[in-house]
């Protein structure tokens, strides 16, 4: 939802200590539509076992939607203590009052930590600010949000749908993007086992990688994307290459070409400059 009032943007500069921030004023309340809502949830994948949190959550259905149709927990989190008590009887009327909570927070104190999907409509500079804290979230969190992007993390997906009625801006659709939080892997990783004194570096912007596995006097360039906890290089000349991070190891999944018998391959990450 977007809020009653301009209070995160207001909270997010000040955070951010903008000196020049002119006053604010307030803004109409605004439902997503239940078309956007509904794909905002599917599109994130939500099924039984996930728990969604929705930041400004205003007046709940988005998480009830979650909890009703496909059988999630969630949490709401809403500065207008009188939408947070609309959501409450939502729930209740819903039949899914056990299953969701609602709570009137500042969403930037909200422990995010057991989320699997978070949804969100906020504004751009709000999302920017919350970004640190997604990207921390452990890997493969999904995250949506109803128009508003995050600036150059760009979103794994966007898709657009028809809105009519749309009061906020001129054009009457709105946009759905998703993010998957991805594994943090950039830095040196070394081998052990069949591959001993093989080596992977790698630099890293948000899913995107790239980066180099050295081996003996081999070297072979890496490129690709990361999704959750999966890195995957395209096939090219050299075959598709398939990486699985966990804790601090990466594990070769899938390989092709030279580096087929390498499948199954763990390399740790390195506690210093080098390998060996």
């Amino acid at each position: 939802m977007l809020g009653s009032r301009l209070w995160s943007l207001a909270m997010a500069l000040l955070c951010a200590a903008v000196a020049h921030a002119q006053p604010l004023e307030e803004v109409p309340f605004i439902t997503s539509p239940d078309n956007v809502t509904l794909e905002m949830l599917s599109v994130a994948g939500v099924k039984r076992g996930d728990h969604v949190i929705d930041l400004g959550s205003g007046d709940g259905r988005i998480v009830i939607l979650a909890a009703k149709k496909f059988e999630a927990t969630g949490l709401g989190v809403e500065i207008d203590p009188s939408l947070v008590a609309r959501s409450k009887t939502n729930a209740r009327a819903a039949g899914v009052a056990d299953k969701v909570e609602f709570r009137e927070q500042d969403l930037f104190k909200t422990d995010l930590s057991q989320a699997t999907v978070i949804t969100m409509y906020l504004l751009q500079e709000v999302n920017i600010l919350l970004r640190p804290s997604l990207l921390a979230l452990k890997p493969g969190t999904r995250i949506v949000s109803h128009d508003w992007d995050m600036g150059d993390w760009a979103p794994d997906r966007t898709t657009v749908l028809p809105v009519p009625d749309k009061v906020v801006g001129r054009e009457k659709s709105s946009k759905v993007h998703l993010w998957t939080v991805p594994a943090r892997v950039e830095g040196l990783w070394c081998a052990g086992g069949l591959l001993r004194g093989a080596s992977i570096k790698l630099t890293q912007k948000y899913q995107a990688f790239e980066g180099t596995l050295a081996w003996r006097d081999r070297t072979r360039e890496l490129k690709g994307t990361i999704s959750g906890s999966e890195l995957r290089t395209p096939a090219g000349s050299s075959g598709e290459l398939v990486l699985t991070a966990s804790d601090d190891a990466l594990r070769i999944t899938a390989a092709q070409g030279n580096m087929a018998l390498a499948q199954g391959q763990r390399f740790t990450r390195a506690a210093g400059a080098s390998c060996g």
